[in-house]
């Protein structure tokens, strides 16, 4: 179980809102080959910040940028239809397989293989409730079919899959980067991610 102290959690929770404006949906010129990194912003939320407020939150500040980037940015709105709220329950899908792996934390190998699962689970989830969700909620397809989906899944799957787990990968190097440091700074069994040795 992670143990982060109020300060850190604040820290990260920054951290995270800083990555959101600068990758959501390509809205900011100059760095148009940031992948969106929302998906992987809510699950480690839910690895790292405890206060609940914060997923509500990070929600309105993710339709703010949205509606931001259609009205004054140019951006199209194609994907906005009464399938968009299905992005809602998308993000707590991840906010809820992040707190459910940090509860089973661990810096190991089967810490490892445990965050490669829980990511594959949520991910598959996420996909089906957006993807699916927009082709047959939408009202863009005259005649959605779950034949019709699966090759959409297939072509989009990868790619969300992919851009998640860059972003995982390196939230994950850089918590084992600190708390090694952490452990060679304090010479105990108490890392600054607050997990314990394994022995």
């Amino acid at each position: 179980m992670l143990n982060l102290t109020a300060r850190r959690q604040i820290l990260i929770g920054i951290a995270l809102t800083l990555l959101m404006l600068l990758t959501r949906s390509h809205h900011w010129a100059g760095i148009h080959s940031l992948p969106d990194a929302s998906w992987a912003i809510f699950f480690l939320l839910g690895v790292y910040v405890r206060a609940l407020w914060v997923v509500p939150a990070l929600i309105a500040a993710s339709v703010a940028i949205d509606y931001a980037a259609i009205t004054w940015g140019g951006v199209s709105d194609f994907c906005v239809s009464p399938a968009y709220w299905l992005l809602i329950a998308a993000y707590l899908v991840l906010f809820a397989g992040g707190r459910f792996y940090a509860r089973r934390h661990s810096l190991s190998l089967l810490g490892l293989f445990r965050l490669v699962g829980v990511a594959l689970a949520v991910v598959a989830v996420a996909e089906l409730l957006t993807s699916g969700g927009f082709y047959f909620f939408s009202g863009r397809f005259a005649e959605p079919t779950l034949a019709g989906f699966v090759p959409r899944f297939q072509q989009y799957f990868p790619r969300m899959l992919g851009t998640f787990a860059l972003y995982l990968g390196a939230a994950a190097i850089t918590h084992v980067a600190l708390a090694a440091a952490a452990f060679r700074r304090d010479a105990g069994p108490r890392t600054l991610m607050g997990a314990h040795r394994e022995r």
